[in-house]
């Protein structure tokens, strides 16, 4: 019997409401080079979502409905990569509620790529960390590179897509690392699996007497 190995699919999650939103072209950039590395790549703009303020721990367990997809989308993912403008020196509140509604069932084990859009010259730290943390406490593996944007205004041009030749590597290097990432720990796990069952009995419900 031949063994396939699983596909290996990249989400893609922007954090920002706005109509004409320069973070999720950012996003769509390292999107981009995920495919190109042989990732199948999803999108989850958050401004899709009608996203509900959790109000108790137990309430995930019955999550609103136009969550589930989004749930439905995480679960099914190999990496994810967020994609959050800074507001007060953190990421958007909207992005805090979806992750309430999460859980280790969405995100452990998971490859994550972050990056982080802000409007002054201190770039996105702030959020950035405090994500890292989040996934943290998810069982999450963020990986090591991360894209902080400063001066939002002057660094994307109107349509989101950054001026500077560098900060377009960054973010390909970024989504290129998650689907990377992705592809070792998949193929570890679709290692030790074909380990066991090949170490297993040969078809015992088989066996005539």
């Amino acid at each position: 019997m031949m063994r396939k190995e699983p596909a290996i699919t990249i989400l893609g999650i922007c954090a920002s409401l706005e109509s004409n939103s320069r973070t999720l072209r950012v996003l769509e950039l390292a999107l981009q080079a995920a495919a190109r590395e042989g990732a199948e790549t999803n999108l989850a703009n958050l401004r899709d979502f009608e996203i509900g303020q959790l109000n108790s721990p137990f309430q995930t367990r019955r999550s609103p409905g136009h969550l589930r997809k989004l749930k439905g989308l995480c679960r099914k993912a190999s990496g994810i990569i967020m994609a959050t403008p800074e507001y007060h020196g953190s990421f958007t509140g909207a992005l805090k509620s979806v992750l309430d509604w999460m859980g280790f069932e969405e995100f452990e084990g998971k490859m994550i790529g972050l990056i982080g859009v802000a409007g002054g010259s201190m770039g996105a730290l702030g959020a950035l960390s405090h994500l890292r943390a989040v996934c943290r406490q998810l069982h999450a593996w963020v990986v090591p590179e991360q894209v902080s944007i400063s001066n939002s205004a002057e660094t994307l041009n109107h349509e989101g897509n950054p001026r500077d030749p560098l900060l377009v590597k960054r973010l390909e290097q970024l989504g290129v690392q998650v689907a990377r990432f992705s592809m070792l720990h998949s193929q570890h796990s679709w290692n030790e699996f074909v380990k066991l069952w090949e170490q297993g009995v040969q078809n015992p419900g088989g066996r005539k007497h």
